[in-house]
């Protein structure tokens, strides 16, 4: 994430220590630490996401996110235009973080249908070690916030559909088969409507069901 000029943290420091207030002396507790450039945007989007993580937790304000990082709402803003603005930084680490493991996959592994195995276990393994993050994916967190983020979120998923798709018509071609892009694009469906539902019933069930349960069954099923 892109570091934030010094002089918006020197605002916010200022803006919590007013000209006149009474300066920390020898019998003072220390002041607390400043956060350095673009750290306290980083811990905004942390504390959002772990806030997220709670079993049905409800829309989050940034009244409560402020309450939570123990700074003033204006504070947020500082670093945010808005909370639809948070959103996307969490949805851009989402897509960063899947989309540069697909293409480590789809460049060092040669056979299709392992390539889509792996990218399957790559979006779910992701989802499982991040709770927070998979309520954004399934769309669970994102009920009456700005509507561009769901279509971001679908859009997403069509891009894993589409390198699903890749991978699959090279293993349809490799198996010989008369229609494979035919083949490619209804395996390519399938496997993405599985990828989804999993992480829909991992959020549903209060990050319980794990969404790689009796994972290579399922794949081996599905490619």
């Amino acid at each position: 994430m892109p570091d934030l000029p010094e002089e918006t943290e020197a605002a916010e420091t200022e803006a919590s220590n007013p000209p006149g207030a009474p300066q920390a002396g020898a019998d003072a507790p220390p002041a607390r630490k400043r956060p350095k450039p673009g750290e306290r945007r980083v811990q905004i989007l942390q504390t959002l996401a772990a806030m997220l993580e709670q079993p049905g937790a409800e829309r989050i304000t940034t009244a409560a996110l402020a309450a939570q990082l123990q700074v003033s709402e204006a504070a947020l803003y500082r670093h945010f235009a808005s909370k639809a603005q948070m959103f996307e930084g969490l949805i851009e680490f989402i897509e960063s973080s899947i989309f540069g493991l697909i293409n480590q996959i789809a460049e060092r592994e040669a056979d299709g249908s392992v390539q889509a195995q792996r990218i399957a276990q790559v979006v779910l393994q992701f989802g499982e070690k991040n709770p927070g993050m998979t309520r954004v994916m399934v769309g669970d967190a994102l009920v009456f916030e700005n509507e561009r983020l769901t279509a971001r979120m679908n859009q997403f998923f069509d891009r894993v559909e589409s390198q699903l798709r890749q991978s699959l018509r090279l293993a349809a071609d490799h198996a010989g088969s008369t229609m494979p892009t035919v083949d490619a694009n209804g395996r390519a469906s399938a496997l993405t409507a599985f990828i989804v539902g999993r992480l829909q019933r991992y959020a549903r069930s209060g990050f319980k069901r794990s969404p790689t349960e009796q994972l290579d069954i399922a794949l081996g099923l599905l490619t």
